[in-house]
């Protein structure tokens, strides 16, 4: 197989003008040409009045070596397969099912691989199977009663599943996980698409259908996945794993558990905290959403040509003169924010999108780095303490909906009235307000400073009337658990995983840490069956 780099094609090209470049970098025929993919596709707007699609793309033909060596190009090589594999030599037996705790990208991969080998593994999901788990929280938006063990952050699918569905990560794939994660959402029911995209998401409304597939493909395989199962108790001995109590009631036995638990089940991190797991403190950040029209920030970055693109993202950092980081976090082009809260009288925001990314307007959370100096108190809990302060301000400030303000107001630390040029992309009820009531002066102080800067990135962003939601304050776990070289806890057979033990940041990270744990399991034990 060959490879070509850097193949560059303007935005109206067509299927044939990629065939007759692939063809005429390589110095062959099209009918030299056996068959090809892309591998890779990202757009290069630097310059508005040039913009390009960037491809790799990989090709099959005859005398591969013969013809890289006349090319002399040093962007077409011979490609090198990235294939995932696992050495799966474990020797110890298991006596009893292996427990995964949670739903999410994390426990999921890590349950289907498993299952995968004949494990059959037991998932437990406090939350609601996927497709009551939508209409609960639809149901949520509309009349603002909360169920506080399925809404938007627990229940099949994890917090992901109310979000984009987005799957570029900053992990380096050198073991193939990445390719193996990808693999298996197409193979669920994911868009070929997100092989090649250089920022690839399925959707909130494709991945719920890709979750149930992969759970359905879980039970096939001999698992059970049992919803509406809240973990509440974790029995050892000899700090050594002996069984679990689930819902207060039951126990079930067993020598190997999976913490896949997400950033928000803070009743676990109690129990967890209580029972002496080793547990620390861990940065994180809080801030805002921020709306902007869609069209001002795909002018802003595409000039006339936004029209015939995708709606525009944007990356935006800031360093404050107070000395804070304030960044865009999970931004999502053309869709909703969300009221996205999980505990009576706490309320957070997030956002999401469909496949199509059609919505009227931008948003991302506009976020403040805070650090364990900041927290009140200096126990392990102390960020969830300080995340859960700020939530419950957010509820008092909005009388129970999201608060919502303008930047204009925002800046000037008084209450909005009316809105300007736009209005809300929200799911859930909201109400004018004062956000700079339910956050740290120095965050909000951070945040003005950001969005003025961010203005000089991409012109508008600091407009008036744009709109601020708040709180945002679930942009990562404020706990970190403790893992030792085969990614045990203090407790033998316990492993924690995913985002909420600290040991990942979105939906492809938190998959690919499953799949660690699933390998390290295996390399332990061998199959039950």
């Amino acid at each position: 197989m060959i490879k070509i780099n850097q193949l560059k094609l303007n935005i109206n090209h067509t299927k044939e003008d990629l065939e007759h470049k692939i063809a005429k970098t390589l110095k062959v025929s099209k009918e030299q040409i056996l068959s090809y993919k892309i591998a890779k596709r990202s757009l290069d707007a630097r310059k508005k009045n040039d913009i390009l699609y960037i491809y790799s793309i990989e090709v099959e033909v005859k005398d591969e070596k013969k013809i890289v060596d006349r090319c002399k190009n040093q962007n077409v090589i011979i490609a090198k397969k990235m294939v995932y594999q696992t050495v799966k030599d474990g020797t110890e037996s298991m006596k009893h099912r292996p427990v995964i705790v949670g739903s999410g990208p994390a426990g999921l991969f890590c349950a289907l691989k498993l299952a995968e080998d004949g494990f059959k593994p037991i998932v437990i999901e406090r939350g609601e199977d996927v497709d009551k788990r939508v209409a609960t929280v639809n149901a949520f938006w509309k009349d603002n009663k909360l169920n506080p063990e399925s809404n938007v952050q627990f229940g099949e699918g994890g917090a992901g599943t109310f979000s984009d569905g987005k799957l570029n990560t900053l992990v380096k794939d050198v073991t193939g996980r990445n390719t193996e994660v990808l693999r298996i959402f197409v193979e669920y029911g994911a868009p070929d698409e997100i092989l090649y995209l250089n920022k690839p998401h399925i959707g909130t409304d494709r991945l719920c259908g890709v979750v149930k597939a992969m759970r359905n493909r879980i039970i096939q395989l001999g698992g059970e996945v049992r919803f509406n199962t809240k973990l509440t108790d974790i029995h050892f001995d000899n700090d050594k794993l002996t069984s679990i109590e689930v819902n207060g009631n039951e126990n079930i036995t067993c020598e190997v558990l999976v913490l896949a638990i997400g950033h928000s089940a803070r009743d676990t991190f109690e129990m967890l905290y209580k029972k002496q797991f080793d547990i620390s403190a861990k940065p994180f950040a809080i801030g805002v959403r921020m709306e902007h029209p869609q069209d001002l920030i795909s002018y802003s970055q595409y000039g006339d040509s936004y029209t015939a693109l995708p709606a525009a993202e944007y990356k935006v950092t800031h360093q404050t003169s107070n000395g804070r980081g304030v960044y865009y976090f999970c931004m999502f082009t053309g869709g909703f924010v969300l009221n996205a809260s999980s505990q009576e009288e706490r309320l957070v925001v997030n956002g999401m999108n469909n496949y199509d990314r059609a919505e009227k307007n931008a948003n991302s959370a506009i976020i403040v780095t805070v650090n364990p100096e900041d927290f009140d108190g200096d126990t392990p809990l102390a960020g969830m303490e300080f995340q859960r302060k700020w939530e419950s301000l957010a509820y008092k400030e909005g009388k129970g909906k999201v608060p919502v303000q303008l930047f204009c107001d925002f800046e000037a630390n008084r209450p909005s009235t009316e809105f300007g040029s736009m209005t809300p992309n929200l799911k859930g009820e909201y109400t004018l307000a004062n956000i700079r009531n339910c956050l740290p002066d120095y965050v909000c102080q951070s945040i003005i400073e950001g969005v003025h800067a961010f203005d000089k990135k991409i012109q508008g962003f600091d407009k008036p009337d744009a709109i601020m939601l708040g709180v945002e304050t679930r942009t990562s776990s404020p706990i970190k658990m403790r893992r030792n070289e085969t990614f045990e806890s203090n407790i033998a057979g316990v492993y924690p995983c995913g985002e909420g033990a600290g040991y990942a940041g979105g939906i492809t990270s938190a998959a690919m840490d499953g799949i660690k744990v699933y390998e390290m399991i295996v390399h332990k034990y061998k199959s039950l069956y």
